[in-house]
């Protein structure tokens, strides 16, 4: 005999309006709690694929199905079920839908799918030579498009960190031909902290590949140093004596009174990005013609957090004593 949990599970897939939205509403409700999460899991094969469904369907019955997916794919477990299943395709395929009602949970969905390696492959279209990368464009396209208040594609920003984890995302995202981490990086004047974030943590991961791809990093250097240093030049007025010694867009925003970062995380990435580039003979070259240890120099003096400073402190040691053969301590974002 079917349990209870089963029969619930049926009325997802029933013809009658009214007792579908009943059905999902109760399923949303459970994914809320430990428990229900835990009994859900269990019936997993039998209850993703109608949840899928409707994705597709109206307003009403999509919101809480998507909602429970999200809630769902929080399990790891669950989450590579619903990438066996195809769900990033699923996702992506109505993200991009005309008069899409619930672009933030098909994003925030991404974003726990591509936790794992095999959502990341998915998402990057790993094996399909004519597609790859065509998501991973829209979703940088969209990111970099959307500026509004509380925008449904904040959350990409996480998206990008989760794929700069794999060397294929990071390859794909520092192909000069694409031009994504030059789009990328001009986001991190958002006044959304959840945007920056996403925009540091990704430059950060990118840097892990300087050793092999610096040439592509320097190529933006325009974008990337701006991204970099500000964040860590601590909030007194540069003197024209150093600013004349820098590129004009780093040196004009010293030149005036800014808005510090405050984030501690934000300043750590951005700190451990510049170590992994000066790590490189020619990336430290390029770190002094921007006057960059001048920068880090006043930036460290109005430093109290003991976690940012040591990240300073790396760098600092580094400048002074390495030969950049020393290999990095830290490792790709988590």
């Amino acid at each position: 005999m079917a349990t209870e949990l089963e029969e619930l599970i049926d009325f997802l897939s029933a013809p009658s309006p009214p007792v579908k939205k009943a059905a999902v509403d109760i399923v949303r409700g459970l994914t809320g709690s430990e428990d229900g999460l835990h009994s859900l899991s269990n019936y997993a094969n039998i209850v993703l694929p109608p949840l899928s469904r409707l994705l597709s369907e109206d307003k009403e019955v999509s919101e809480p199905a998507a909602e429970a997916l999200v809630n769902l794919s929080q399990n790891a477990e669950l989450a590579t079920k619903m990438v066996e299943m195809g769900l990033v395709k699923t996702a992506m395929d109505l993200l991009y839908k005309p008069g899409s009602s619930i672009t933030r949970l098909l994003v925030m969905l991404l974003v726990n799918l591509t936790q794992l390696d095999d959502g990341i492959s998915s998402l990057l279209q790993i094996g399909d030579e004519k597609m790859q990368g065509l998501y991973v464009m829209k979703l940088v396209r969209s990111f970099c498009r959307s500026s509004e208040a509380d925008d449904p594609f904040d959350h990409v920003g996480s998206i990008l960190v989760n794929i700069s984890k794999k060397e294929a995302g990071r390859k794909m995202l520092l192909d000069p031909k694409r031009g994504l981490l030059k789009q990328i990086i001009r986001q991190f004047d958002s006044s959304s902290s959840l945007r920056k974030k996403g925009v540091s943590g990704t430059i950060r991961n990118c840097c892990f590949e300087a050793e092999n791809q610096l040439q592509n990093l320097l190529l933006i250097s325009e974008f990337l140093w701006p991204a970099l240093l500000l964040p860590v030049a601590g909030n007194k007025i540069y003197s024209e004596q150093d600013t004349s010694k820098m590129p004009l867009e780093l040196g004009s925003a010293l030149s005036i009174e800014r808005e510090p970062v405050k984030d501690p995380e934000i300043c750590v990435q951005a700190l451990e990005a510049i170590y992994l580039i000066t790590l490189q003979e020619a990336g430290r070259r390029a770190f002094w013609s921007v006057n960059g240890p001048r920068i880090l120099q006043v930036g460290y003096e109005d430093e109290e957090d003991p976690k940012v400073m040591e990240a300073y402190e790396q760098i600092g040691s580094l400048l002074v004593h390495g030969s950049g053969t020393e290999e990095p301590t830290t490792t790709s974002s988590k």
